[in-house]
């Protein structure tokens, strides 16, 4: 796993308050929602804006790719870095 993933891995435990998880329980490919992590849509709105902070990037919200780039860690990360990118 990158620095990348794994700063991200702990930001998604931080942010969205799951004690009962390790950065080592969320693989890089496994799904964040659904049937995954298990996360919903306001978990995905509170990581969004804590991408947003942590990074400085802009997410837009209605884009079509948007759901892609959250469907794991290494989608997430190969996202965050293409937009410092930019």
């Amino acid at each position: 796993m990158s620095e990348l993933e794994l700063e991200i891995t702990h930001l998604i435990i931080e942010a969205l308050g799951l004690e009962d998880i390790g950065p080592e329980d969320i693989g890089r490919e496994l799904t964040l929602f659904g049937d995954g992590l298990g996360l919903d849509s306001v978990d995905a709105l509170e990581l969004g804006l804590a991408i947003q902070k942590r990074f400085g990037i802009k997410i837009d919200a209605d884009a079509k790719d948007t759901r892609k780039h959250f469907a794991n860690v290494a989608s997430l990360a190969a996202f965050v870095s293409a937009r410092q990118a930019a």
